[in-house]
């Protein structure tokens, strides 16, 4: 194996933990559950588990992979703060999102080759990345792996009912 082969294995087992980690956390809630706060007047679980299903639908277009399944959910679960009053999908329905995003990116995860991950994403210009390399497809997937880990870290502090 060589050096490009090792990093993105360790990237992707450092995905792979991070999202079991969150599975296991989210998997703990009731549905009922899912609409506790992390803190007073904080982010609910609904509204954290749907924006990391929506982060990583992007994935697909910033790594050159594919569209988004589901773009309209990037208004109120990205480009918008959490609101009580919003209307979201159930809880049966992300669940149903999150397992297909992430079948789907596993799928597509296994298309590149090791080269291919250090390749620009598409957030980034060439005249950027030939300037700083490290702005790669990799880093990508290793900054969302520690976008989970800080989320899963709101989530925990909610105990399951």
């Amino acid at each position: 194996m060589d050096q490009q082969e090792i990093f993105v294995q360790m990237g992707l087992g450092n995905w792979k933990l991070q999202l079991g980690r969150a599975e296991k956390a989210f998997n703990a809630f009731s549905d009922d559950d899912f609409n506790k706060t992390v803190a007073p007047g904080k982010n609910r679980i609904i509204y954290l588990y749907g924006h990391l299903a929506v982060v990583h639908d992007a994935l697909k277009e910033i790594l050159g992979l594919g569209k988004p399944s589901r773009p309209e959910l990037a208004e109120p679960f990205l480009h918008k703060p959490d609101d009580p009053s919003a209307q979201y999908p159930s809880v049966a329905e992300l669940k149903a999102y999150w397992a297909a995003v992430h079948t789907e990116l596993n799928t597509l995860f296994a298309t590149l080759t090791p080269a291919e991950w250090f390749h620009r994403h598409n957030a980034v210009s060439d005249e950027d990345f030939a300037k700083d390399p490290t702005r790669n497809k990799l880093n990508v997937l290793l900054n969302r792996a520690g976008h989970i880990a800080y989320h899963i870290g709101q989530v925990n502090l909610v105990k399951a009912g």
